[in-house]
């Protein structure tokens, strides 16, 4: 069975009028159900993360900090929302659901998380939009538990995973790939152990092939164990903060691509949405969805 990590709290943190649509969290689930995508029994609500998982992947100085709500004023300003308890017990739900998303998809193959793709938190400090970097903190727990021992973290984000990129910088074990806008955010980047950068306006066909011509070479290189998969839709020609060309359609393509590529080499994937800032909020929606719905269909 499908099983998809979402909580009430992924959605009420956000709610402060800020100037990104963060209704998809409330809006994406609603569509899975109406849309017969998935039932009330393919959810599950995370419980909260504990410190000692956390311990793995972030330093303590500045976890005490982001908790007790004592972050300097420039790293709150780097976070982008208002620091509150609610926002931190979110990014500690979320962070479990991605942990939860790597068990289930040991069991079935893949596992998705509504949120997450947190890729811009670093060991020792916040990034955009990002405190507690879920993929990385979930990675960290399947190599710590023996559950994994070569772990491929696909970002294709339209972003560069930065902050993940710094965590596993000196851990053989992680191998970190990113596809990402060349001249977009972060714009000091950070070395993955690969990186592809796309020129403003790329189009369908030069990144899928881009992609189609990469990931399995790497893979077969790096030869992993457990994939995690940061779909982000924000590679969308309409994105306010993409600047790529993708259609959704190609962008459908691309979550096809990757999840064949996973179930037909046997490697349990995980996913978490990231980002996706379409100026229609009905893309941004159909676009994650079709995530969920391929995943459906081609693993049940």
């Amino acid at each position: 069975m499908l099983k998809i990590a979402f909580d009430q709290s992924y959605i009420h943190p956000l709610k402060t009028g800020h100037r990104f649509p963060m209704e998809k969290y409330e809006l994406i689930p609603e569509q899975l159900l109406r849309r017969n995508i998935c039932d009330e029994n393919n959810f599950f609500r995370p419980t909260k993360i504990s410190k000692s998982d956390i311990m793995y992947t972030h330093d303590e100085h500045y976890y005490n900090n982001l908790v007790n709500l004592s972050l300097g004023k420039l790293e709150r300003r780097m976070i982008g929302f208002p620091l509150t308890d609610d926002l931190i017990l979110r990014e500690h739900i979320i962070a479990q659901g991605t942990i939860q998303n790597s068990l289930f998809a040991l069991d079935f193959g893949v596992s998705m998380n509504i949120a997450g793709g947190t890729h811009h938190a670093y060991r020792t400090k916040p990034g955009a939009f990002c405190m507690l970097n879920d993929q990385a903190i979930a990675a960290n727990y399947l190599l710590k538990n023996q559950l994994a021992n070569k772990i491929m973290i696909i970002d294709l984000d339209v972003h560069q995973g930065d902050g993940t990129a710094s965590i596993f910088q000196d851990n053989s074990n992680v191998f970190t790939l990113s596809f990402h806008g060349e001249k977009n955010y972060p714009f000091r980047k950070q070395k993955s152990d690969f990186d592809f950068g796309f020129e403003d306006n790329t189009t369908d066909e030069y990144y899928l092939k881009v992609l189609s011509n990469t990931i399995p070479r790497l893979v077969d290189s790096f030869q992993p164990d457990f994939i995690f998969y940061l779909a982000g839709v924000d590679i969308l020609e309409n994105d306010k903060l993409g600047r790529l060309g993708v259609s959704i359609e190609g962008c459908k393509k691309r979550d096809q691509f990757v999840l064949e590529f996973c179930k037909a080499n046997s490697l349990p994937l995980q996913v978490s949405m990231g980002g996706g800032y379409s100026v229609y909020l009905k893309e941004i929606i159909d676009a994650h969805s079709n995530t969920f719905e391929l995943a459906q269909e081609l693993y049940f």
